[in-house]
């Protein structure tokens, strides 16, 4: 296979036989022709990777034909040929949009490496470009479902801040509701797509970790700093930064941030400079920042600061309308994954996805769909493919009893209240400590925490203790899942 196709325009035969013959050698498929309007026509038939064009042509010189095909076939590369004592039209070759020039006389080895370079220089802008198209379709708006009232409201929002490059965005939801992929799709879709998006979790890191990942640090600032680091803001450039888990960070490290978002200028750690960059903060969390702030783990300013446009994503339970979408986006997501042809899921399934009302949110609906699709050997996902306690909850959450309960004027002892509740969940689940923290909106290691500190039965009804180690043993297993 030829290493590209190159088109040579020059009015001298000589010129053209001769640069055929040495890109010919490198392995380079060459057309050649002797006029302007001749390269036009060729380029609009054939297209081609690169274009060798002399500026003097018998019809219209090399900048008019440079010039139209900037507007027509702007992705192919041109390398002027001009003569040594024209260094102007070289200029305004470039400055026009040409790639390279070359002055005559010239070398065979130097038109070899000019027009290697140049083909190199524009296979890597192809693969970037392919890649930024990728991430785009993969990231973008399109992977943001749902037609539902309360999450229009949100995509309303979205569109806004989409023309708005600059504005600090701060998205607050439960866990699960996709506040990253919210945050990607701004990113993508938005006018800083094309730039770099740094993902960081405030979480993630110890303090002195999360500072030098966000700022970077100098030379020697600290032990293990035996070189300059870029942080994360300063390789954000007209970029974006998420900031996930905000809610999280430490107070002095929610100084550093203020600054940078009052006048875009950080210092590294260990360094004397401000560091200026141009890159949009998107923030997130799952905590109630306004309840941070009132007890003083959160800075008021940085909050009044990070919430110039705030965006509220309501959990699944609110818009299950949208589960039938999501159902069919993530089946189509993970047939391309796994090379799979599933057509969807059972009428009678998709009516109880829609009644669940999925604690973990999209979080745990795409990861039902992603282990149905794994296990599943139908050409529709069924009860049977889904995990087996899933649906096994009286209430499915919704119409919970909350606020039924009354109080009379002999009072009630609040700790037995919640020591009787959890042993009757231990019950009803036969010890299962997954399902019980489910029926009472308690994980595992919060139901754990009260089954040790009221000296609880894990199950009370019939069965060895052989039975209630299994019981046990399958809670583990499902979690570990």
């Amino acid at each position: 296979m030829a290493n590209g196709s190159i088109l040579v325009v020059d009015d001298e035969k000589l010129i053209r036989w001769s640069l055929a013959e040495v890109l010919g050698r490198e392995g380079y498929e060459v057309a050649a022709v002797e006029t302007g309007e001749d390269a036009l026509r060729h380029v609009d038939a054939n297209g081609y990777d690169l274009v060798l064009l002399d500026y003097k042509l018998p019809d219209i010189d090399g900048l008019r034909v440079l010039e139209r095909l900037q507007h027509t076939h702007a992705d192919v590369p041109v390398v002027m040929i001009t003569s040594h004592s024209s260094v102007e039209h070289a200029v305004s070759a470039m400055r026009i949009g040409a790639a390279d020039y070359v002055a005559k006389p010239f070398r065979d080895e130097d038109i070899v490496v000019r027009v290697g370079r140049v083909l190199e220089t524009s296979r890597l802008r192809h693969q970037v470009d392919r890649l930024q198209r990728a991430q785009a379709r993969e990231f973008g708006l399109a992977n943001v479902v749902g037609k539902s009232p309360a999450f229009q409201k949100v995509l309303r929002v979205v569109e806004r801040v989409l023309s708005s490059s600059d504005a600090t965005i701060l998205i607050q939801g439960e866990s699960g509701t996709g506040k990253d992929v919210l945050a990607k799709a701004i990113h993508f879709a938005g006018p800083r797509g094309a730039e770099a998006f740094m993902n960081i979790t405030c979480t993630a890191l110890p303090e002195t970790l999360l500072e030098s990942e966000l700022f970077g640090h100098e030379k020697g600032a600290f032990t293990d700093a035996r070189t300059l680091k870029k942080g994360l803001l300063e390789l954000a450039e007209r970029g974006t930064v998420f900031l996930d888990e905000i809610g999280d960070m430490t107070l002095y490290l929610q100084s550093k941030l203020l600054r940078f978002l009052e006048d875009k200028t950080f210092r590294r750690v260990g360094g004397n400079k401000d560091i200026r960059v141009d890159a949009r903060v998107i923030a997130a969390t799952n905590k109630d920042l306004k309840a941070l702030v009132e007890k003083g783990q959160f800075r008021e300013d940085l909050y009044f600061r990070l919430k110039v446009i705030p965006i509220q994503i309501p959990p699944l339970r609110e818009r299950t309308e949208d589960v039938p979408a999501l159902v069919e986006h993530f089946v189509e997501h993970f047939n391309r994954e796994f090379k799979k042809r599933v057509r969807g899921v059972t009428p009678d399934l998709l009516r109880r996805l829609e009644e669940y009302h999925w604690p973990g949110n999209i979080r745990e609906l795409r990861n039902t769909i992603e282990r149905a699709m794994i296990l599943g050997v139908g050409e529709l996902i069924d009860a049977e493919d889904l995990p087996i306690d899933l649906f096994d909850e009286p209430s499915q959450g919704r119409g919970r009893n909350s606020g039924a309960l009354q109080l009379t004027r002999d009072g009630i002892s609040l700790e037995g209240l919640e020591r009787d509740l959890v042993q009757q969940a231990l019950d009803l689940t036969r010890g299962n400590q997954t399902r019980a923290g489910r029926l009472l909106g308690l994980n595992r290691d919060q139901i754990r925490y009260r089954v040790e500190k009221f000296g609880l039965t894990l199950h009370r009804g019939p069965g060895s203790p052989g039975e209630v180690a299994a019981i046990e043993g399958d809670d583990q297993d499902a979690d570990d899942a």
